[in-house]
């Protein structure tokens, strides 16, 4: 699963700054930043926090979208409420079938760009956060799901995305053993050469299986992983730097 992650704004910005200009990106920063929740240090999908995607519609300059998928068919903020954090991910194995994605899947696919996610080990009755990240330290691409729902009360239209998982690689099976979750999982992370591919238009069932054969695990041996301060609870610092530093804990074993 993926319910915490970190993003920077110029992990969030490399995309932009790899097809834009200067200037581009700095309209960008002026236009945009102030309606995200940018710098996210650490942040949690059940927050609901504003970040910028790259969708298949302009997928150079990023849009404001806000973590947790709200399908188009979602008739007020009473379902809304219902549905909301059951929508901060994707099972990439099913995104075609369900019908909270499978409009997504087919039409509105998307990238986030952070810099790493969080997941959490169990070890003797506790749990231990830990960071993942890519070891070159490049920005992780995500491949996600993106919506447009309008609020039929107050006719605003909001921007919505959803993380796109699988199963997990042998790193996240160590780190990732919730004994109530059946099998570890693991976003959708794109490798660069491929990141394009899944903003690509489907048309036909050969464009929806090319998509589905990037839904793969990323390779172990390209992440890192270090145990961190504590994402929940009375010892956590907040949306601070210092919150993904590296944190020995002495018993546990891992």
């Amino acid at each position: 699963m993926c319910y915490d992650i970190k993003a920077s704004l110029e992990a969030q910005l490399k995309r932009a700054q790899r097809y834009g200009d200067r200037d581009a990106v700095r309209e960008i920063e002026k236009k945009l930043l102030p309606f995200t929740d940018l710098p996210l240090h650490h942040a949690s999908g059940f927050q609901h926090p504003k970040l910028l995607i790259y969708t298949d519609r302009s997928p150079e300059i990023p849009e404001v979208s806000v973590w947790g998928l709200i399908p188009h068919w979602v008739k007020d903020q009473q379902q809304l409420k219902k549905l909301w954090n059951n929508t901060l991910n994707a099972r990439g194995e099913t995104i075609f079938e369900k019908p909270s994605f499978r409009w997504a899947a087919r039409h509105n696919r998307c990238i986030i760009y952070v810099d790493g996610f969080y997941e959490h080990h169990h070890y003797k009755g506790k749990t231990y956060p830990f960071y993942l990240y890519r070891k070159d330290l490049e920005p992780m691409a995500f491949a996600g799901l993106w919506s447009e729902w309008r609020d039929p009360e107050t006719a605003e239209v909001i921007n919505t995305f959803s993380i796109v998982t699988t199963e997990g690689n042998e790193l996240l099976a160590k780190v990732h053993n919730n004994p109530r979750v059946k099998g570890p999982r693991m976003p959708l992370i794109l490798p660069d050469e491929l990141a394009d591919k899944w903003l690509e238009p489907t048309t036909d069932d050969l464009d929806i299986k090319a998509v589905q054969e990037l839904i793969r695990s990323y390779p172990a041996e390209a992440i890192e992983a270090h145990t961190v301060h504590r994402l929940r609870g009375k010892g956590y610092l907040g949306n601070v730097p210092e919150i993904n530093e590296p944190v020995n804990y002495d018993e546990l074993v891992f």
